[in-house]
């Protein structure tokens, strides 16, 4: 996120306007165990990136959800906002399907897969207003899945699978992970494929996630796959 300001004290010295670059790193959810809520996040393989306690009972922890750029922070004396009053914490994932298996098999009561049948669907209770299964023509940011951790803090998850226009910054990486860039690659791979087809050739379909790791090991100066 950057804020351009004109004001004269921000300007710079040639008198153009100058951006300060803000990123939002950190999201605070109110929670009543700590301990119960670590183990929850632990399970679901995100990073902990912090435990910290102090003599006057303050205690901090930090959890970062894989290929995030933003982490969650809970813990004692850090909000007086009541536990489990944290609705609508968004996860975005490329494939929302693959996510869904993935927090079945660690044991997450998680929603069905829906699409909402009317605006704003996603943030209110279960219903007939959220229809089970994709979003039509599987829509990039409409489809959906929910769960909550023992707290009752609710996270919702959504399929990205295009962004809107202007909301990439050309000076960041535009993929947060391997996974994700493979994703991308493997959408491109079925158009190729249908490419390939209609002039007779034939593709492998499972070479993006080669290309993906390679590119990745390449950029980061780690070992390359062979």
């Amino acid at each position: 996120m950057s804020i351009r300001t004109d004001s004269s004290e921000s300007a710079g010295r040639d008198g153009s306007a100058t951006t300060v670059d803000m990123k939002l790193e950190v999201v605070v959810i109110p929670v009543a165990d700590v301990d119960r809520a670590q183990a929850f996040y632990k399970r679901l393989g995100w990073r902990l990136d912090a435990d910290f306690a102090f003599d006057n009972g303050f205690r901090v922890v930090q959890f970062t959800p894989p290929g995030s750029g933003a982490s969650v922070q809970f813990g004692s004396g850090i909000t007086s906002a009541s536990a489990g009053s944290g609705p609508g914490l968004y996860l975005i994932v490329s494939d929302i399907q693959a996510a869904h298996g993935a927090f079945a098999d660690l044991g997450v009561e998680i929603s069905d897969v829906f699409h909402p049948g009317v605006p704003g669907a996603q943030f209110g209770p279960g219903g007939a207003d959220r229809i089970r299964g994709l979003a039509p023509e599987h829509a990039t940011y409409g489809s959906f899945a929910t769960f909550s951790d023992p707290d009752g803090n609710e996270w919702l998850v959504q399929e990205v699978t295009e962004r809107l226009p202007g909301r990439l910054d050309a000076a960041e990486p535009t993929f947060a992970s391997s996974a994700d860039l493979a994703n991308a690659m493997r959408r491109a791979s079925i158009a190729h494929g249908e490419h390939k087809k209609r002039a007779g050739g034939e593709y492998d379909v499972n070479w993006p996630d080669w290309y993906a790791a390679y590119m990745v090991a390449e950029r980061a100066g780690t070992e390359l796959p062979t």
